[in-house]
């Protein structure tokens, strides 16, 4: 049984001036994604800064976050490192918090072979009873699992369930499909992709753009999966242009800002994050009022 169906918002980690985490703004963001239809949260990954968090910070905002959404929602929390111990770690200890299943990125920097992929995921999975998600994103981690590679872990570890592929490369998702025959579970992790991962079989996307449109990315999935696909493909393409306005710059920077263009709290940036250049935050406001979502 998949963790979940549907659109999966990456959540932002809001922080204080001071850089601390913000817990009320925290709360806030949450009780917005289940109040306008996110049909999952990602806690504590790529978009939530989780590679500027302390242990002992990533590991609270797990727990905060598990809390605050009480079993309304899947809560899915990322804990993966380079280190296949740290790894180990954060999942052993998320589990305690009750987490519905955890998002392991690929080692970063070190470049692990693919032999040495599939020693790293299982020892992850082996170390705890969740399901797990691979999330594969080789523009970020000089690091890609390669579909021979994730087939054969999702096959043969049982709990590991599923693949967040934001390779971009639709071919490579299109031969992991035909490996997997079914079992086991797609999701997108580019949001100007979902569509055409959902017509090779995915099962949703892991989302950035929900954290500022969640209700249209839940709906792209949702018409999809009633059967009407030229509606989910008008959905998708109607959110192109902000879907690259949200990556004009590293994310989480452009999300962060439209966040705020929205009245609503995510605070500061860690660096080496900075602030977003003011004609990609004037761009970004313009595609965000022609969506509909100013």
């Amino acid at each position: 049984m998949s963790i979940f169906t549907g659109a999966a918002v990456a959540i932002t980690t809001p922080f204080l001036a001071n850089g601390e985490v913000d817990y009320k703004a925290f709360a806030e963001q949450i009780e917005y994604q289940i109040e306008n239809g996110t049909d999952a949260i990602v806690v504590c990954g790529t978009t939530g800064e989780a590679s500027t968090l302390s242990h002992e910070e990533h590991l609270d905002c797990i727990k905060f976050c598990c809390e605050t959404v009480n079993k309304r929602i899947p809560v899915i929390a990322g804990t993966g490192s380079n280190c296949t111990e740290t790894a180990i770690y954060l999942s052993t200890e998320a589990e305690k918090y009750g987490v519905d299943g955890i998002l392991v990125v690929t080692p970063y920097y070190n470049k692990a072979t693919q032999n040495g992929l599939k020693e790293h995921y299982k020892m992850i999975a082996d170390s705890v009873k969740v399901p797990m998600i691979m999330y594969n994103v080789p523009s970020r981690t000089g690091c890609n699992i390669a579909p021979d590679t994730a087939a054969y872990l999702i096959k043969n570890v049982s709990n590991i369930v599923g693949i967040k592929e934001a390779s971009g490369n639709i071919s490579q998702v299109a031969k992991l499909a035909a490996l997997l025959d079914g079992e086991g579970d797609i999701y997108s992790g580019n949001d100007d992709q979902i569509v055409p991962l959902l017509s090779l079989g995915a099962k949703g996307v892991i989302s950035v753009l929900s954290n500022v449109a969640p209700r249209q990315t839940h709906d792209i999935c949702q018409a999809y999966f009633d059967g009407d696909v030229k509606k989910a493909c008008k959905l998708q393409l109607d959110a192109l242009p902000l879907c690259d306005a949200l990556f004009c710059e590293v994310n989480p920077i452009p999300v962060k800002k439209a966040i705020q263009l929205q009245g609503r709290d995510t605070g500061v940036l860690r660096r080496p994050l900075s602030e977003m250049e003011p004609q990609n935050a004037d761009k970004l406001e313009k595609v965000m009022n022609a969506y509909g979502i100013l």
